[in-house]
């Protein structure tokens, strides 16, 4: 009598088997259910039929005021209430706070940028995103959103204090990487304020200077008319503190009168 070895089975075959046998997989003959997709809030929708530029296959920041703007426009288009909800959906979006980390503008209903948005809105919004991509990533992502902060950082004009005052961070993540990018940017600072101070000992002219250490010329004028701008924007920010502080001070004629300790008593009027 001769055995029969019995013919193994397809790795699909197999998978299916042992998928089924575990209950995860459907009946034999049924196909699973694609995923439903999320239905579109029908402000939403009705938004991206009036303005397919704003609200269609790009989105870009919207100015201050849109909410009331869209109600002045479409007092019978829109509820109150689900226009205030699918703004919020909107702003709160994954595609939408990406444009706002990217530091576009702000635009109006017809995509004419109007206004910068606020650093500390592009600031939040490069941390949001961060947050929700690393969240779902093994990468780690801290090398781009550093690069992204020090973009956002140099593009904002602030100083450090004035930075960190109107982004507020209060957790952990966001303070490291903060204390990382400004500790990255004095660095970088510091090397272009050295380069400046070199070139201008040398006597050289950019092209000569750069020869003369290796450089490209194009490179080496950026790099020092950096540093030029930073060196003014300092000088001005500490010209502005000063003027401040001296406009805080009370008029010289309001002080009270100082009397001397050695001057002794006033003599009373007879």
């Amino acid at each position: 009598m001769t055995d029969t070895v019995p013919k193994p089975r397809e790795p699909q075959q197999q998978e299916h088997q042992e998928r089924q046998e575990r209950g995860h997989a459907p009946p034999a003959g049924k196909r699973p259910s694609a995923p439903r997709a999320r239905p579109v809030h029908p402000a939403l929708q009705k938004l991206f039929e009036l303005y397919p530029k704003m609200f269609g296959a790009r989105f870009l920041p919207l100015k201050l005021g849109v909410f009331q703007d869209l109600l002045a426009q479409h007092p019978d288009e829109f509820k109150r209430e689900d226009l205030k909800i699918a703004l919020g959906l909107h702003a709160r979006s994954m595609r939408y706070l990406e444009s706002v980390a990217t530091g576009l503008p702000r635009h109006d209903l017809q995509a004419v940028p109007v206004e910068p948005v606020a650093p500390e809105h592009v600031h939040h919004a490069i941390m949001e995103v961060f947050r929700r991509r690393q969240a779902r990533s093994n990468e780690d992502l801290r090398p781009y959103v550093r690069a992204q902060l020090m973009r956002a950082i140099e593009a904002s004009g602030l100083s450090r204090e004035d930075y960190l005052l109107s982004v507020r961070q209060q957790d952990e993540v966001s303070d490291t990487l903060l204390a990382e990018v400004f500790a990255e940017l004095g660095e970088q600072a510091a090397k272009r304020d050295a380069l400046l101070r070199t070139f201008e000992a040398s006597a050289k002219t950019v092209a000569e200077f750069s020869d003369m250490y290796g450089m490209d010329p194009s490179e080496v004028a950026q790099t020092l008319d950096r540093a030029r701008l930073a060196q003014s924007v300092e000088a001005a920010q500490a010209a502005q503190a000063a003027a401040t502080a001296q406009e805080s001070q009370p008029p010289q004629h309001l002080l009270p009168e100082e009397t001397p300790a050695d001057a002794g008593e006033v003599p009373a009027a007879p």
